[in-house]
């Protein structure tokens, strides 16, 4: 996983493009109409129930752009809203309210649609020991933001990118020449660049399974697209030998079912990619 110093420099270019992309040389709609001294206060207000997410991070883009404001934060990220919640308010200079609200309402509806749908496959495992996972579907520019909303939500981040984990799916394998062929040139290579990250290696059928595990460093196996009866002969196969993760086309009506073969992690890319926004609306007071 990437520090959290990288994860700060992320939200950092995230806030900075936006503004950039939002603002370019000014909002001449404020600069125009607003005077330059006034002052004003505005409140988030929930218009959906679900989990709320991006507080932090909005308080992160009126800081950017303007230091004097100030955020009165009534509900926390991860805590449940309704309609009608009112979640903080932001008091200060109009114009640089304005100037925020668009990057604060689109970054927070979306991170608040993530985290909303990955704490509904959080509570169907509720006695299980499997943890929800997300994936690198994500929308690009702004991973940081949607797997800190994953987060909220009770799920756990997977990899962040290609950097800092090796993950051997079937295309590397078949490029490799074969999957003890793949394990063998990753194990060298990162023994020979020093490189200090975990390895996974995904798994298409049971065969594929016992030639994984007869290699070591193997962190944990991908078991993609099996069937749940399959799932249950390739956990009782890896045992403790490795951690172990189910993946491919699970949704809300299999991922118990799955969950209860006993793995210890399940991936999904619809808690990012297949996510309707919550709605939510900064209103002047």
């Amino acid at each position: 996983m990437i520090s959290p110093e990288q994860f700060n420099k992320e939200l950092d270019l995230i806030i900075s493009n936006a503004i950039r992309e939002d603002v370019g040389d000014g909002d001449h709609t404020s600069l125009s109409c607003i005077p330059d001294g006034a002052k004003g206060t505005a409140k988030l207000l929930v218009k959906d129930n679900g989990i709320i997410a991006g507080v932090e991070f909005a308080k992160k883009v009126f800081q950017y752009v303007d230091e004097s404001l100030q955020i009165n934060v009534l509900l926390n990220d991860g805590e449940e809203v309704v309609y009608g919640d009112i979640v903080f308010e932001v008091s200060g200079k109009s114009q640089s309210i304005l100037k925020a609200e668009r990057l604060v309402l689109n970054a927070m509806q979306r991170m608040s649609a993530i985290a909303t749908k990955t704490n509904s496959y959080v509570k169907l495992l509720a006695g299980t020991n499997t943890k929800v996972l997300d994936t690198r579907k994500t929308t690009p520019g702004i991973r940081a933001l949607e797997k800190w909303a994953v987060k909220i939500g009770g799920g756990e981040n997977h990899r962040f990118a290609l950097y800092d984990m090796v993950m051997i799916k079937d295309n590397h394998i078949d490029f490799a020449g074969g999957i003890t062929e793949a394990i063998n040139k990753t194990k060298a290579y990162l023994k020979e660049k020093n490189i200090n990250i975990k390895i996974i290696v995904e798994a298409r059928n049971i065969q594929e399974i016992e030639e994984i595990l007869r290699n070591d460093g193997v962190y944990r196996i991908l078991i993609d697209n099996f069937t749940i009866e399959d799932t249950k002969q390739a956990v009782q196969l890896i045992g403790d030998k490795c951690l172990t993760e189910s993946s491919g086309g699970i949704n809300e009506k299999t991922i118990r079912q799955y969950a209860e073969c006993g793995v210890d992690y399940i991936s999904t890319g619809a808690i990012t990619h297949s996510v309707h926004n919550m709605d939510l609306s900064l209103k002047a007071v």
